[in-house]
């Protein structure tokens, strides 16, 4: 019997729904006259940033958004930016504000995303947006967990009923994907660094959701057999040539042997942020302007 698991194939998927938010977005022109705008904000020269940005910004085009780039020096004060933010909500033609996290050191992060309209917070970060989700109101949700819910519901239909565990309790990924895991039905247990028996509570696990930052921390023996391991974790690690390869937060080869499914890395849940990112701004933009929101 083959016990190897079925790569969930985050980058098919992800292609897929930027092309339906395209669709979507040609549509709202047509029909309503705007097309969805995304203002992203980057402050300083982190290398990992500035990859996203472009990143963000190529997928923008590609959608057929409206796609403005603030690119800040490192030495922005914290007024200026909170003043760029303020101009941004004012501006009718923008309906999602991305902040790139993390700021350099001096800016406070949390004033900032505080000070960001929750209507077009497509981070999903705002207070507002974060209590929209636990009490399952109308709401924006961060990208990175709303992409795993998403391929958890390709790969297992309903989800009624699982038994989730997420490990991890960040509040860009492990607070929320729990929160959306809840509104699916299924059982949620939230575990961490703190847990007692961390392996034995993995192992009561239908879906696992790693989203640690500690590469292959998860190994074989924490699985279930028949899982479904959803793997958030990005960590590069040394190699002899010295370019380093990327991993997860589970040990990939020893997973796939006991799981039914699991998510590459790369190619994983990687690829859903920036697809749930347009998604999110055509929400958002659809909800401003009082029309309909397109089902992708």
């Amino acid at each position: 019997m083959d016990t190897s698991a079925k790569l969930i194939d985050g980058k098919a998927f992800a292609l897929g729904l930027r092309g339906r938010v395209a669709v979507a977005a040609a549509g709202l022109k047509a029909e309503y006259g705007f097309r969805p705008g995304l203002a992203v904000v980057l402050v300083g020269e982190d290398p990992a940033s500035q990859v996203y940005v472009r990143s963000k910004a190529k997928a923008t085009q590609e959608a057929g958004f409206h796609g403005v780039e603030h690119k800040l020096p490192a030495t922005v004060g914290q007024a200026d930016l909170m003043a760029l933010v303020a101009r941004l909500n004012a501006d009718p033609d923008i309906h999602g504000i991305l902040v790139q996290l993390p700021l350099p050191a001096g800016l406070d992060s949390a004033a900032v995303v505080a000070a960001i309209d929750p209507q077009k917070d497509v981070d999903g970060l705002h207070v507002e947006n974060v209590g929209a989700l636990w009490n399952g109101a109308k709401g924006l949700v961060p990208c990175t967990p709303l992409g795993c819910v998403l391929l958890l519901k390709d790969r297992l239909g309903d989800l009624t009923a699982k038994n989730a565990v997420v490990i991890g309790r960040s509040a860009l990924v492990g607070k929320p994907i729990a929160a959306l895991l809840l509104a699916e039905n299924c059982s949620v247990t939230i575990a961490h660094s703190k847990t007692r028996d961390l392996p034995g509570v993995c192992r009561q696990a239908d879906i696992l959701v790693a989203a640690v930052g500690r590469p292959e921390m998860v190994r074989g023996d924490w699985i279930k057999p028949g899982a479904t391991v959803i793997d958030v974790g990005i960590n590069r690690v040394p190699t002899p040539d010295g370019k380093g390869r990327l991993v997860g937060d589970v040990a990939f080869d020893e997973a796939a042997a006991v799981a039914s499914a699991i998510t590459p890395v790369p190619g994983g849940v990687g690829p859903m942020t920036i697809a749930c990112l347009l998604r999110n701004t055509l929400t958002a933009a659809c909800r401003i302007k009082g029309v309909p929101v397109p089902a992708v």
